[in-house]
């Protein structure tokens, strides 16, 4: 039998998908680095005088990059007419930068409820083709920003890049999760969130001054994620659909052998087969599910919040606000270019995501996740005491650094990669589609409601708010240990068991496909 081998078209398929999960990554990374040479293009574009300009510039960058511990020294009543334009001016810029910022993820929380039902319309394949016209339209867009306006191009480009990234969130763990033989179901699972972070890393190294984030060349930088667009397209000619979709959807048994015998590398898929036709089997016995529906059925309702709590664990732990900081707890830290030490953070980033993809089938789903948010937990404290303590002792900022970089490796041990495979992974054909559009959604409306309140949270609680961070987490984490199965090689009927056992349920399944959709999301 060879239901766990890994092919050259399996292989191919899912690192195609990933393609769009990596520009998924790109989009979010590429807009922090060349941030003061596009504020500056703003002023320049808006007519903005080079003295206004220089009083902005300085109120602008620190506003975004200022530690939460360095109060913003800025008069807040002006006393000329100069000054009060000057103020109006400020006012104006950083609107428009935290739009250009924040539009993507309005993008993102619109377009992810419509990924799975554009899934199950036009097939994967299809679906994710369509999808990039999207990315190719942002990219175009920002590409071209130098020439025109540049805040309104910048924008509408951010917001239609977030459309296309709110499509793949749903779509590339839908259509890896199909396609990956059980056994790899995990592993494959985290490739999603290892593109996802390879993207930002390789955003922030090409946004360095020196290579695509100068005044000269930082549109070709916005542009850059047509590339992974147009290869995206050209590759996806070349793969098979999910056969889940296939014999599921469409009935086309035929087809979907043909698929199965591409991606197993064998003539022999009836174990896929027989699996699918079970699946197909109890899915037809009851109706399509709705996302209202996942709420109002008892039978869902207990799986679907576990896996939105899993979602809203990944973004409220405060990654974001730590990535958002990094700079410049590194500069505080006396390092005279902290701009590599955040590539650094990229880097662990990424090298933890690929150690998770192993870790993932060995040591199980739950464990990963408890793990990984306990470390972050601690780390988060330690983060907070370096803070406060920063000024009394110098030595504390390197506190604050080794937790920096501790708290993304527990973060890309567990929270990172295992919310998005999870609801995939546990839901079955019926429910999928709308369980994945509601998850997706969750994450991305956290996203944000992190970037559009850290700030404000983090000027309020000033060096504190990482102990914030770490009761929200240690929340999360009791929250997983009481209510989350593991589910590691185990089918939908032995998870639905293990779901009722954790919720004190001793009433039998009413039909076993409602439980057992049930139980896999309760796994996240």
């Amino acid at each position: 039998m060879t239901k766990d081998k890994v092919t050259g078209t399996l292989v191919f398929a899912v690192v195609t998908a990933a393609l769009g999960s990596f520009q998924f990554g790109y989009d979010i990374g590429v807009i922090n680095a060349p941030q003061e040479v596009i504020i500056s293009h703003y002023e320049y574009v808006l007519g903005i005088p080079l003295e206004d300009r220089k009083a902005i510039n300085n109120y602008t960058i620190n506003s975004t990059n200022d530690l939460p511990t360095i109060p913003h020294l800025r008069d807040s009543t002006p006393t000329s007419l100069e000054e009060e334009e000057t103020t109006t001016s400020t006012s104006l810029i950083t609107m428009l930068w935290s739009l250009s910022v924040s539009s993507f993820a309005v993008g993102g929380m619109i377009a992810s409820f419509f990924g799975g039902w554009l899934g199950d319309q036009l097939g994967r394949i299809k679906a994710m083709l369509v999808a990039n016209v999207l990315s190719l339209a942002g990219a175009l867009l920002m590409g071209f920003s130098k020439l025109g306006p540049s805040h309104i191009l910048i924008i509408s480009g951010r917001s239609i890049s977030g459309l296309y990234c709110g499509l793949i969130s749903g779509l590339v763990p839908m259509y890896i999760g199909e396609i990956a033989p059980t056994t790899l179901r995990g592993a494959l699972g985290t490739l999603h969130q290892l593109a996802i972070v390879t993207g930002i890393l390789i955003s922030q190294i090409v946004g360095l001054n020196f290579i695509l984030g100068s005044h000269e060349q930082w549109h070709i930088l916005l542009g850059l994620s047509a590339l992974p667009a147009i290869l995206q397209s050209l590759l996806l000619l070349f793969c098979p659909e999910s056969p889940r979709y296939l014999y599921i959807k469409l009935d086309e048994e035929v087809k979907a052998k043909k698929s199965l015998k591409r991606l197993r590398g064998s003539d022999d898929v009836t174990k896929d087969i027989t699996e699918m036709r079970k699946e197909k089997e109890e899915a037809s016995s009851e109706q399509k599910v709705s996302i209202i529906q996942l709420f109002t059925n008892s039978s869902y309702r207990q799986s679907i919040i576990v896996a939105l709590m899993l979602h809203m664990a990944q973004q409220f732990s405060g990654i974001n606000a730590i990535f958002y900081y990094s700079t410049s707890i590194f500069q505080t830290a006396g390092i005279s270019q902290p701009v590599y030490a955040t590539i650094g953070v990229g880097a662990v980033n990424m090298v933890f995501t690929a150690l998770s993809v192993f870790l993932v089938e060995k040591a199980g789903r739950r464990s990963l996740f408890l793990i990984g948010m306990s470390g972050m937990f601690v780390c988060a404290i330690f983060m907070s005491v370096g803070l406060i303590l920063l000024n009394k002792l110098a030595w504390m900022s390197y506190v604050s650094m080794v937790a920096i970089f501790l708290f993304v490796s527990f973060f890309e041990i567990g929270p990172g990669p295992i919310p998005w495979f999870m609801v995939a992974e546990f839901f079955s054909q019926g429910p999928r589609p709308a369980a994945l559009a509601i998850a997706a959604f969750s994450n991305w409306t956290c996203n944000f409601i992190v970037a559009l309140c850290f700030q404000y949270v983090a000027k309020f609680c000033g060096p504190y708010v990482f102990f914030l961070f770490a009761g929200v987490v240690l929340a999360f984490t009791l929250f997983t240990f009481f209510k989350v199965p593991e589910t590691k090689g185990k089918s939908f009927e032995e998870i639905a068991a293990e779901f009722r056992k954790k919720s004190g349920s001793a009433q039998a399944p009413k039909a076993a496909v409602e439980m057992e959709f049930l139980g896999a999301s309760e796994t996240v």
